[in-house]
């Protein structure tokens, strides 16, 4: 039985939730699996979709409780007055420690890849901690293309560890056996449209994730190196 989804944040208008990996955001159209939405009905939680994250990705995943609280969300999307961080473990010594990756991304049904004639899409990664073989990174979002962050860091040379789908064929150095990519929908920060009030919410590292990390560190014989 799947433990209950954790409430981050709710109000009169929206509602923030924890996603475990593994289970879809939205169902889709050629699908009748459960979807997050379903899982939340099942604990007496209506909400309506606003965004949606990977299958694999974990963390924080915002929901309008109504229809104009939707329009109001999206409205917020468009106009990037929405702040997605997330948390991501690469693969390598990523170098520059902290900056920007602009590469264009042409998105082509569930696969996206980097081309001259993509669309414009920016990623800011700023490193928390560098291990022998892997970096703890810190990225915020400034656009939102298709399996951004996740073509970006393999683009760069630093594939995110468990990637299988953009990794051209780069073994991961250190083995993740929960088998899905280390990437987390770690903070948001918003206007919520119910109390007009600025909230920051912030989702804990899944489980895996946090077994995973203490792994790495004691590969690396305890040594954490800061950058920031």
């Amino acid at each position: 039985m799947r433990e209950p989804i954790p409430i981050l944040y709710e109000d009169e208008a929206v509602v923030v939730v924890s996603k475990p990996p593994g289970l879809l955001s939205v169902r889709g159209s050629d699908t009748d699996e459960r979807a997050l939405p379903d899982v939340l009905a099942e604990q007496g939680l209506r909400v309506l979709p606003v965004h949606r994250l990977d299958r694999d990705v974990s963390g924080a995943v915002l929901f309008a409780r109504d229809a104009a609280a939707r329009d109001a969300l999206e409205e917020l999307f468009r106009e990037r007055a929405l702040k997605k961080t997330y948390w991501a473990l690469a693969q390598g010594r990523v170098r520059p420690a902290q900056g920007t990756w602009g590469f264009p991304i042409l998105e082509e049904g569930g696969f996206a890849r980097v081309s001259a004639q993509g669309k414009r899409s920016t990623t800011r990664f700023t490193t928390l901690r560098s291990f022998a073989t892997t970096t703890e990174l810190e990225i915020d979002l400034v656009t939102g293309r298709y399996n951004q962050i996740r073509l970006h860091a393999a683009h760069a040379g630093f594939p995110l560890v468990g990637e299988r789908k953009y990794a051209r064929g780069k073994d991961s150095p250190v083995r993740f056996r929960s088998r899905r990519v280390a990437l987390h929908a770690w903070k948001l920060a918003f206007v919520s449209p119910g109390t007009r009030r600025a909230v920051q919410v912030e989702a804990p590292l899944h489980a895996d994730l946090v077994e995973f990390l203490g792994q790495v560190n004691s590969a690396d014989g305890g040594a954490r190196h800061d950058s920031r």
